[in-house]
């Protein structure tokens, strides 16, 4: 075999890797893309307790949820959008060591930050799963920083 074929064929092998790599690249970015699409919106919540709050940026905010077990596959999820100025849920490993939320005791915790003044509401919902729109239990945490 010549040299210039055996150059056209590795050049040929190159691309045909270079697709491919291209293609998997693509394919990966889309499922990673459908993963962080929004879970399924929750519907009408039925009556639950409500707390306040008052507190100041900088600081963090724990809510404690009543954990249902694990059997049931009841999960709690924000059921509303909520002020991001005024607060973020927590990622930083140096705040909380591995994750925004844990299981402790019979509740779910979860650490937010405040990061700006004024007034939201952190509105929790127990449905069964991530995709039921259906909600068991409901939960209103209203933060006022000043």
């Amino acid at each position: 075999m010549s040299s210039i074929v055996k150059r056209e064929s590795a050049i040929a092998r190159i691309l045909i890797a270079l697709g491919l790599a291209t293609f998997l690249t693509g394919l990966a970015l889309a499922i990673a893309a459908a993963a962080h699409a929004n879970s399924t919106p929750v519907g009408p919540l039925p009556p639950g307790p409500t707390s306040t709050t008052t507190t100041a940026p900088g600081q963090l905010v724990a809510i404690a949820l009543p954990r249902a077990p694990r059997r049931s596959g009841l999960v709690w999820r924000i059921a509303r959008r909520y002020d991001s100025r005024i607060v973020h849920q927590t990622t930083d490993s140096r705040i909380v060591h591995q994750t925004t939320e844990a299981d402790v005791g019979a509740n779910v915790v979860l650490v937010f930050r405040v990061v700006g003044r004024g007034h939201t509401a952190l509105v929790f919902a127990l449905t069964r799963g991530d995709t039921s729109p259906n909600a068991v239990k409901s939960a209103t945490h209203k933060i006022r920083s000043l």
